[in-house]
């Protein structure tokens, strides 16, 4: 009698620890699940919708482009023929001008050198090197695909930036200029090559603290990230 009282109280207790586990699993994956929407929450694994200009200043990441885009557009080649058809290309002639920023995505990598730098295409031909000279609209991108978080999205920091005689500082509100010029290029349908997009834009008021503090050049920004899922028609 003994004997089976004990295996009936090590039942009641086993089965009510494995269902416990077993919620816990289920809990934990369902948070996963939910964190990811195309793309995974830096600051979830130390990361920050800030880049790194200076080792104490950056500037906003302030658009996303969702992983539950046209898988073309997530591809290195892909992303830069999409940047084309939204009016963006590489550097006048290829070369760099300017300071090299660092991201960390909280992706595992940490702090990692910009991938792509874009600028205004204003014409066809050496239309970025227009941009370079009278200033305009350009982006940095990196992208989130460290073994810790290997989401596949673009992270875009976006602004408006002055003329070469004004060493390319950011404009007035640029970040937010920028942000609303990119934004709405993509949301219009857009063609590059025979390609046709066009995005769908959720703004996200939670991944970045509005004002000036610790934004390079001291320049306010309004916390909003624009968060683009890209179609391909």
């Amino acid at each position: 009698m003994i004997v089976l009282l004990f295996s009936f109280i090590c039942l009641l207790f086993c089965t009510s620890a494995f269902a416990s586990s077993l919620q816990q699993v289920v809990l934990s994956s369902n948070s996963l699940e939910s964190a990811f929407q195309g793309w995974l929450d830096p600051r979830l694994n130390g990361g920050r919708l800030l880049d790194f200009t200076t080792p104490e200043l950056g500037e906003p990441l302030n658009v996303i482009i969702s992983a539950l885009s046209d898988p073309y557009i997530l591809t290195d080649h892909g992303f830069r023929e999409y940047s084309k058809s939204i009016g963006f290309s590489h550097e006048c002639l290829g070369l760099h001008i300017g300071d090299l920023h660092e991201a960390d995505l909280g992706d595992g990598d940490g702090r990692k050198l910009e991938q792509y730098l874009a600028r205004q295409y204003y014409f066809p031909i050496w239309g970025t090197c227009w941009e370079s000279l009278a200033g305009g609209n350009h982006f940095r991108a990196w992208k989130q695909n460290g073994t810790d978080a290997n989401s596949g999205a673009w992270f875009l920091g976006v602004s408006k930036e002055e003329d070469s005689s004004k060493n390319h500082k950011i404009v007035p509100n640029g970040y937010n200029i920028g942000r609303d010029f990119l934004v709405d290029r993509a949301t219009s349908v857009t063609r590059w090559k025979g390609k046709w997009w066009k995005a769908e834009v959720e703004w996200r008021d939670d991944l970045l603290e509005s004002g000036s503090e610790g934004v390079n050049h001291g320049i306010a920004q309004d916390g909003l990230v624009a968060v683009l899922t890209v179609t391909r028609l």
